[in-house]
Order: structure tokens, then C-alpha cells, then sequence
């Protein structure tokens, strides 16, 4: 007999999207830095009383499949209480890196702890070595303050020690204490509209169809995985260094389609490495959710049962599995990318004329810091920048976009010059720069910072040596550049550097392309 209704599965599914929907427009609503305002560099999510996902908004994927770590790692740390709220950021304990601050709530009906609502958001500097908190680091503690399961209120008065602790290691007090309000006033609104539910359908309908969509979910991506022909595929890309030495980095997959079920395998990847571009497991795993998420067709939600079908072997002490203390801040934007780019490789050879050839495959991190003289105060800012997507077999790539395991937005050039002491001379397309074929790889970008007042900068990039592939006789995408300009004179930068620039000079960044597909003829 039919436990649960599928047009009320269907109903109940929109319904507990629109509420992580609505947590992050009161996210971007009332926080104050541009990366989470303007960008909207978050995610937010529900979470059942054992940490499994069971709704998420259409937000971040590189955030996505960790977040239900780092909620497990807290009710593994904490005795939560009503009016409770944790904040953590240890990559180590589920987070991705340290700039991503995940904020917990659980909500209780009476006495009895139902969910979770959780949200994560990239915070523009957490301390460290850098401004933006996104260094060439060799250990994690250069890249800022490490944030275990900490309440950050307690039964609903704001712990002011814990926030003290933490304002007290950043460069920007005032904008991380309003950052993360917002990420508190978020989870307010989630708790409320769960209660809002519960008063009108009740509790154990709405604990039935928490469940019921995780097992919809993995039914659904066990018949696409079941589409794949049974067999063992490979695939092997390189990230271009590691900022520390100019040795490329390995990440190589095998997976194995048997069935409706796959093993993913990075055995044979590099070790992990001495600078920043270290991925924990949360990362790749992640990375692998958001493909195999992205080959259904059908607009299934995000949540825990797509993990079920999925096994993933990622050698401890690896690139994508990197053993404490290693820095890793690089990790989750860069090598997550790499990883992306191998799976759809693997894949490309399984299903030919279903994959995408190569986006981008990187997500071009700039940030800088300084002191801003006409407010009087240190400023810091982070900021990924778009690029080509790979083409497919039935349509070009886009131009100038964010692509995969990135989906926020470009911060607007008019945000960025009223907020910082910066000039943007050039913001366009990169022409030409998608690889050639019967469809054309998308464009990258070209985007000119003038800095107005002294800053340290640091970039971590990568498609610099590299070019994204094309498929089936499509040509390989352009890869980026970085140059500094200084007093018109033109230096290439590396794809990962750390530079103090003086007032007037130049920074410009251009993107990749995106990978061709089918021969051009």
C-alpha cells in the first residue's frame, strides 16, 4: 500500500524549495559585503534531525554536498537546545574552506529536535596570511581563523564571546558581524516557515515527505545512472601548479558503471601538494554529486538520496583527500573545477554526444585588501570572475559565464567602484577566445582593475598553461592570461600569485575559453 501521495510529494517538494529560496533572498537582503549582496555567494538548505539534505536552493553546487557534513559534524560536537544557532568553517569537519562560514539552526518541536536549517555564505576575509583570506598558503593555518561547531547564540541570546573571538581575527569587523546576522536572520525566516508547515499539515506528514523525497531523488538518478552502458572509463586532467612549485597537478578518475550504481575512483591522483590547491573530501564530493545531479534531465531536488547510488574512493593524503593541516583555500574553487572537467571526461567516452566539452575550468579568484583613506577603515574583497562554457553537441557554449562548481554572479562595475577604491577600465567579452567546431566553445572575459590606493593582491587561477578540451573534433578553448600593467609596461603573472601593487596600477584578467565541439569542418 502507497504511503504518501505523489501529487503531495510533488507539492510538498516545491514547497520545502521555495522556503530555502526564501532564506536566501533574506540572505542577500540584509547582508553588507558585495560577494554575498551582489554575487549571492551562498547557499542555503533543510537538513532532517540526522543531518541529511532534504531540500536545497538552485545556489552554489561546490557548497551543496558538503553542507550535510558539516551539520553532522556539529550534532556529533553539540547538545543543541532550542534558540541555539552554530556557526563553523573547518574544512576538516565537513566546511570547504575557511572563508565559507555554515551557520546551523535546529528547529524542536516542543522538546523534540525535528531539523535543521543551515546555510553557507563566503565571507570576503576570515584573517590569515592575505586579504580575502585566499592566500598561497602551505598550511591551513596561514588562511585565516579555523571555526569549529561553536554556538554562536545560545538558547537565543547572542554569544558575545564567540563573536568578539572572531571579529577580533578579521580585517573587516563590522561587515563579517553583519554578514553573519544576515546568515542568522536567514535561518529565522527557514525555522519560521517550518513551523508555519508543521501548524498546517502537521509534523509527521511533513517528517513522511522529508524522507519520501530523499528516496524520490535516488530512484531517479538510479535509472540514469542504469542509461550509462555497464563498463569502466578513465580520464586524466592536470591543474597548472600549485603557486608553490610549477609542477602540474595530476587528477585522474576511473568509474565504473554497473547497473543502476557507479564507483567513482581518484586512485592515481597526486598527492596532495605544499600550496593551497589541497581539496577535502567534502569538496570532491561535492564535485561528484554536481555531475552525476546535472545528467538528469527531470528538475529532481538536491538532497541527501543523491549519495546513495554514488561510491567514491579518494585516497586519503591525495590532492582530493588531503590530510590536516594542509592549506586548502585553493582546493574548493580550483581543483573542484579539475575534478568536474575529468568526470565529464570519463563520462564523454561512456555516453559520446551527452557530455559537454570543457567550460572555463576555473573560477579566476581575485582578492585584495588595503586601507580605504577617505573611510577610514581596512577594506578587503574577493571575487570570481565568468568565463567561456565548453559546447555541446546541439548548442555553442555560452559566453562570459560562471560554470559549474561556481554559480554565483559577476559583482556589477558599478558596485565595485561606489564600495571600493578601485576602477574598472575594461569589462568585456574575450573574442575568439572559444575553441573552434561545428559548435564553438563560448568566449571568456577581459576585466581591468585599476587600484586607486595601495593593495596586496592575490590571485588563484588555473587554464593558464592548460587549454579546455574539445570533443569529438572540437578545438581546445584559449587559456587564460594575468598581467599586471605598470607604468605601460605589460608583466604575465602566474596563473597563483601574491603581489603588492601601488595606486595607478593595472590588473588584468582574461578568462579562458571554453572547449569546441565536433570538427569545424
Amino acid at each position: 500500500m502507497r504511503k504518501f501521495d505523489p501529487i503531495e510529494l510533488e507539492l510538498f517538494k516545491n514547497m520545502f524549495t521555495s522556503i530555502t529560496e526564501e532564506m536566501a533572498a533574506v540572505l542577500q537582503r540584509t547582508a553588507l559585503s558585495p560577494n554575498i549582496k551582489e554575487r549571492r555567494d551562498f547557499s542555503c538548505a533543510l537538513f532532517t534531525r540526522d543531518g541529511e539534505t532534504f531540500a536545497q536552493g538552485s545556489h552554489i553546487p561546490v557548497h551543496l554536498g558538503a553542507m550535510p557534513l558539516s551539520v553532522q559534524a556539529a550534532i556529533q560536537a553539540i547538545e543543541f537546545e532550542p534558540g541555539d544557532v552554530i556557526i563553523l568553517n573547518d574544512p576538516y569537519r565537513g566546511g570547504t574552506h575557511l572563508p565559507d562560514i555554515t551557520c546551523i539552526q535546529p528547529y524542536f518541536a516542543g522538546k523534540n529536535l525535528c531539523f535543521f536549517v543551515a546555510n553557507r555564505a563566503h565571507h570576503s576575509d576570515v584573517g590569515g596570511i592575505t586579504p580575502g583570506s585566499m592566500p598561497l598558503a602551505t598550511e591551513i593555518f596561514q588562511e585565516g581563523v579555523i571555526i569549529p561547531p561553536l554556538k554562536l547564540y545560545r538558547r537565543g541570546r547572542l554569544n558575545d564571546e564567540v563573536l568578539n573571538l572572531f571579529m577580533a581575527n578579521v580585517r573587516t569587523p563590522e561587515e563579517r558581524r553583519g554578514d553573519l546576522l544576515a546568515q542568522v536572520a536567514a535561518n529565522s525566516r527557514g525555522a519560521r516557515r517550518l513551523s508555519e508547515m508543521i501548524n498546517r499539515y502537521g509534523l509527521k506528514k511533513m517528517t513522511l515527505y522529508a524522507r519520501e523525497i530523499q528516496g524520490y531523488t535516488e530512484k531517479i538518478l538510479r535509472t540514469t545512472i542504469k542509461t550509462i552502458p555497464d563498463g569502466v572509463y578513465e580520464y586524466e586532467d592536470y591543474l597548472d601548479d600549485d603557486g608553490i612549485t610549477s609542477r602540474p597537478i595530476r587528477i585522474k578518475v576511473t568509474l565504473t558503471i554497473k547497473g543502476e550504481e557507479v564507483m567513482v575512483d581518484f586512485t592515481g591522483s597526486s598527492e596532495q601538494v605544499a600550496g593551497s590547491v589541497n581539496a577535502n573530501f567534502a569538496v570532491t564530493y561535492s564535485a561528484v554529486l554536481y555531475v552525476f545531479r546535472s545528467l538528469i534531465e527531470e528538475d529532481i531536488p538536491f538532497n541527501s538520496g543523491l549519495m546513495k547510488p554514488v561510491k567514491i574512493i579518494a585516497p586519503e593524503g591525495s590532492v582530493v583527500n588531503a590530510r590536516f593541516p594542509a592549506a586548502l583555500a585553493g582546493g574548493n574553487v580550483e581543483t573542484s573545477q579539475r575534478i568536474v572537467d575529468v568526470l565529464l571526461g570519463a563520462l564523454a567516452r561512456a555516453i559520446p554526444g551527452q557530455i559537454p566539452a570543457a567550460s572555463q575550468g576555473t573560477m579566476n579568484n581575485v582578492a585584495f585588501g588595503g586601507y580605504h583613506p577617505e573611510n577610514r577603515m581596512n577594506f578587503a574583497y574577493y571575487e570570481t570572475i565568468g568565463g567561456g562554457m565548453g559546447a555541446s553537441a546541439t548548442l555553442p557554449g555560452l559566453s562570459g559565464v560562471h560554470s559549474h562548481m561556481t554559480n554565483s554572479l559577476n559583482t556589477p562595475v558599478e558596485a565595485l567602484e561606489n564600495y571600493l577604491p578601485v576602477k574598472i577600465r575594461q569589462y568585456a567579452l574575450r573574442k575568439k577566445s572559444g575553441g573552434r567546431g561545428k559548435n564553438p566553445g563560448g568566449d571568456g572575459l577581459i576585466r581591468e582593475y585599476q587600484f586607486l590606493v595601495p593593495v596586496n593582491l592575490t590571485i588563484i587561477s588555473d587554464r593558464r598553461k592548460r587549454r579546455p578540451y574539445g570533443l569529438l573534433g572540437g578545438q581546445p578553448g584559449k587559456a587564460g592570461r594575468n598581467l599586471l600593467i605598470r607604468k605601460g609596461k605589460k608583466k604575465i603573472l602566474g596563473s597563483k600569485t601574491n603581489l603588492k601593487l601601488r595606486a595607478g596600477e593595472i590588473l588584468r584578467i582574461e578568462t579562458p575559453g571554453g572547449g569546441g565541439y565536433g570538427n569545424p569542418g
